[in-house]
């Protein structure tokens, strides 16, 4: 069902895992020693490919998008609670403990305390900001109370999915392009956009059909650009802000949703299209893990990665190798 991503219509499963020229690939020197230490205990552990699955937690609604916090030590976990294109003020976000463990499951959660959640999904954090995908707004909350801040509408926006912290304190958030469809539930009708949001004020910063249905967006400090992979297409783009081109980094199985810059510059990446989390090495792609259904929105600590797995209601952590 969610093969859908070759026609221009999708279902509405597949509409929730949206919620997560030639160039010459990425030459920078890729180490390989170990990134850190889990905090992750073990939990049935197995092994697939070279990662280990380390643990699993369920109990969520549609989880979309997961962040690391270092300052605090948690995981924040996005849900989208249902249709992820309905305004429905029924989304929330869970905080987890560092090993995993519930913390608080609804820490914000839409229709309570003047916070408006309707369908979250990217997560990015900035200083004490927890910043939300949200549709057609990015909403601003602060990271250790959940007191809402800030809601920018993005006027323009049909789908936001994914967001990143930038240079300045700039978030950056991907859009999809997709609109309901009485059909099918969702389909893409484009513009592939990505937004800037500085000053309170949403702008759009790129905006390309070689983006493919933007899902997963992160930021790379070392070459100084911004990682973008393609849920209707193969791509995984580097893009640098202000520039209005785009250059391949590699490409992955199709139905990319979350993606994640490793200590070592390598790029970790989620697939639908084969319920994997794969590695991508100068150009090469390597899949370290398989049989994760739906997996969504990556976040990473260490070398502990935290994969929800959107229609599971699930997140599961697996360790590097």
């Amino acid at each position: 069902m969610l093969r859908h991503y070759l026609t221009p219509s999708l279902t509405l499963a597949a509409a929730l895992s949206l919620a997560s020229s030639a160039c010459n690939p990425r030459q920078t020197d890729k180490r390989t020693g170990a990134v850190g230490d889990s905090a992750v205990g073990v939990e049935n552990e197995t092994t697939t490919g070279s990662a280990r699955k380390v643990g699993e937690v369920g109990n969520f609604q549609h989880p979309e998008s997961a962040r690391y916090d270092r300052d605090l030590d948690v995981w924040f976990v996005s849900n989208v609670n249902g249709d992820p294109g309905k305004k429905d003020n029924n989304g929330y976000i869970s905080r987890l403990k560092a090993d995993g463990s519930a913390d608080s499951l609804k820490f914000i959660a839409g229709g309570k305390n003047k916070v408006t959640l309707n369908g979250p999904k990217g997560l990015a954090i900035v200083g004490d900001t927890l910043w939300v995908a949200d549709i057609d707004a990015a909403r601003a909350f602060n990271k250790r109370t959940g007191a809402p801040i800030a809601s920018v509408i993005v006027p323009q926006a049909k789908f936001l999915n994914d967001a990143a912290a930038g240079p300045g304190g700039a978030v950056y958030l991907t859009d999809t392009g997709m609109a309901p469809d009485p059909k099918t539930g969702m389909k893409h009708v484009g513009p592939d956009r990505v937004y800037q949001v500085a000053g309170r004020k949403a702008t759009v910063a790129l905006e390309s059909p070689q983006l493919q249905g933007p899902n997963g967006i992160t930021w790379d400090p070392d070459e100084k650009e911004f990682v973008i992979v393609s849920f209707l297409g193969p791509g995984i783009l580097g893009w640098k802000p202000g520039s209005k081109d785009l250059r391949p980094l590699g490409s992955g199985p199709g139905q990319e949703d979350g993606v994640e810059v490793l200590s070592d510059g390598r790029l970790l990446v989620t697939s639908w299209a084969d319920s994997s989390l794969f590695i991508v090495d100068n150009g090469r792609s390597t899949k370290v893990a398989s049989g994760i259904a739906s997996p969504a929105d990556i976040g990473i600590n260490g070398k502990t990665v935290a994969v929800p797995q959107l229609m599971e209601n699930k997140v599961q952590f697996w360790e590097l190798p």
